[in-house]
């Protein structure tokens, strides 16, 4: 009988049964039905069930949580990698209500911090710049760690203020800055403890670390940083352009 369902337009519908459910009874995480409630509703066997619940699952309508359950999936938020946006910006494009907790902020000489640091910004050991560390939040969920420098002698005015809010903003309209764009370098890496505790997950919950340096119109660098993205959080949007020959590397920022 399940090989029949799954051959048959019962099994197709089932799965439009269930995606018209979606956007008539259910809104972004709320709990959806499980396999037995399921299977007992439409009267399916659970095979079929757990195929329409996975095929769901496939197309991003739903998100399975291990042990809880499946949910319909929130929007997540987009990280264009062709330019630079907000993220103020982005998490309102997501439908949701953007948020900064301030970690530390702190004004240190050069020479505190790592030498390959001071080689992409382009400063002396004796230069200032301002360290902090910041926690974004979408709707109240942490998505996003960054740590961040930036040579204070080319943003003189920043404060804990600026740093609580929009830092592109006060780059921009505070001082006045052309944001030329940045360097960037994205893999998947694992979460260090104190790093998924401030992202209130599982040191296995999958990540996305950016390295990338920031730059002016006149090609000084501004900032250097180090972001971390929830990969249940997040989705890198990229459009690619034609075939082209491979290029040479033009260098690593760890």
């Amino acid at each position: 009988m399940d090989k029949m369902l799954q051959r048959n337009p019962v099994y197709q519908q089932l799965n439009e049964r269930l995606r018209a459910s979606l956007g008539d009874e259910y809104q972004c995480g709320d709990k959806f039905l499980t396999e037995r409630q399921i299977s007992e509703q439409f009267e399916v066997s659970r095979a079929t069930a757990n195929k329409a619940l996975a095929s769901l699952v496939s197309e991003g309508l739903l998100e399975f949580r291990r042990g809880i359950g499946t949910f319909v999936r929130r929007d997540v938020i987009n990280y264009d990698v062709r330019s630079l946006i907000s993220f103020t910006e982005k998490a309102k494009a997501a439908r949701k209500n953007p948020g900064t907790e301030l970690i530390s902020f702190q004004k240190i000489v050069a020479a505190e911090s790592d030498e390959l640091l001071l080689s992409a910004l382009e400063v002396k050991s004796d230069s200032l710049l301002f360290e902090m560390q910041r926690l974004r939040l979408a709707d109240g969920i942490p998505v996003i760690l960054e740590h961040r420098y930036v040579v204070a002698d080319r943003c003189p005015n920043l404060t804990k203020t600026h740093a609580k809010g929009s830092l592109y903003r006060a780059f921009t309209e505070t001082h006045g800055l052309s944001i030329a764009g940045a360097d960037e370098i994205i893999r998947a890496v694992s979460l260090k403890a104190s790093e998924a505790r401030h992202l209130q997950v599982s040191t296995r919950t999958p990540a996305l670390e950016v390295v990338s340096v920031g730059f002016l119109k006149n090609s000084q660098p501004l900032w250097w940083e180090r972001t971390l993205y929830r990969g249940d959080q997040y989705e890198f949007h990229s459009r690619l352009g034609p075939i082209q020959s491979a290029t040479p590397p033009r260098g690593k920022l760890r």
